[in-house]
């Protein structure tokens, strides 16, 4: 979708024309989701929070200001509800004191499904595990980026703007990552 294309959905969208919302939907939720997953790394909570970010493009429709990179504009978006999201598991983990919440390791099956190729069963299960493996390895803002850059296809410029960090630091992050997971055999 053109920038011009986003910029005349969200103004029917503003109107209340639900179609457009569907438009933007369609176009956009394999995107949103990769984003809301490189951040909260756990399939059904980011699935959860990618829905909500159509509610929220909905709600909000009528503040959007054309111009700005639309793709950029929607990834802000689905990355802050993902942080609000941890944010608000970790004050409901430490409340009730059941987990920890420095816990961080369920972040790649859905990646290593994505990046696994048409084999059987049981080799998609051993490379499924072993890719979740590597990539528990990395730092969770490596894992970020590593999504943002290969499930989503942004750029570093994008991921950058995004992040609201050097495009250097998004480059040396993803390096940093991509040499973590060579170590591990994965090209």
């Amino acid at each position: 979708m053109k920038e011009e294309q986003f910029a005349q959905c969200m103004q029917r969208i503003a109107k209340g024309d639900k179609d457009a919302l569907r438009e933007i939907y369609e176009e956009y939720l394999a995107y949103l989701y990769s984003v809301v997953y490189g951040v909260l790394g756990h399939k059904e909570t980011a699935e959860d929070v990618t829905s909500e970010v159509f509610l929220r493009i909905w709600n909000t429709a009528d503040k959007f200001k054309p111009g700005g990179g639309h793709k950029a504009y929607l990834a802000t978006i689905a990355r802050n509800m993902a942080i609000d999201e941890l944010r608000k598991h970790k004050r409901e983990v430490l409340m009730s004191g059941d987990t920890d919440p420095e816990d961080d390791s369920g972040g790649a099956d859905e990646i290593g499904r994505a990046a696994s190729g048409d084999t059987g069963p049981e080799d998609e299960v051993i490379e499924d595990m072993s890719l979740k493996e590597a990539l528990d390895r990395l730092k969770p803002a490596e894992r970020e980026v590593v999504s943002m850059k290969i499930l989503s296809e942004m750029t570093f410029q994008e991921i950058s703007n995004v992040l609201n960090i050097p495009m250097g630091t998004v480059t040396w992050r993803y390096q940093a990552a991509i040499k973590k997971l060579k170590r591990c055999g994965y090209e």
